[in-house]
């Protein structure tokens, strides 16, 4: 968002308008706060002009940075993410063997694992046939709309 003298403008009138003292935006690594002084002359309290300061855009802190982590393996073969957010199931039941491990080979149309979402049991199942590589995440840990479940090495 960029801060153009047309919104500051807006944000205040929007203060003069409903009797606000201040106005805080923040946006990333932009931020503005427009206030109101009121200053105190004789007894009565009398609103002086709107200042506005405007925070230049700031530098992330430096422990906020993510690490420079060594150049990251590729990955091989195709990934299989979760069509949905739910919990991720590598077996049918609690004392059942997973549908598949890393190195077992898989074809087209095999289930891979089930995703509960909203107390319904989605099963997964493979695009493609091949060996799995890689499980990306653990029987019984929440998983997010897009998220690498695990790699299918065609």
């Amino acid at each position: 968002m960029k801060f153009d003298i047309e919104y500051i403008e807006k944000l205040a009138q929007i203060i003069a308008d409903k009797d606000l003292t201040e106005i805080s935006l923040e946006d990333g690594e932009q931020a503005i706060t427009i206030r109101k002084e009121v200053v105190v002359a004789a007894g009565a309290a009398v609103a002086a002009p709107v200042s506005v300061q405007a925070a230049a855009p700031q530098a992330a802190p430096q422990a906020a940075e993510a690490p420079k982590a060594p150049k990251a393996e590729v990955k091989k073969g195709t990934p299989v993410t979760s069509p949905m957010v739910g919990v991720f199931y590598s077996a049918p039941s609690p004392d059942a063997q997973p549908f598949v491990e890393v190195g077992k080979s898989v074809a087209k149309g095999d289930k891979l694992c089930i995703i509960e979402a909203m107390k319904l049991m989605n099963e997964i199942e493979a695009e493609v046939s091949g060996k799995v590589v890689e499980v990306c995440v653990k029987d019984g840990q929440p998983v997010e709309f897009g998220q690498v479940l695990m790699y299918i090495e065609e």
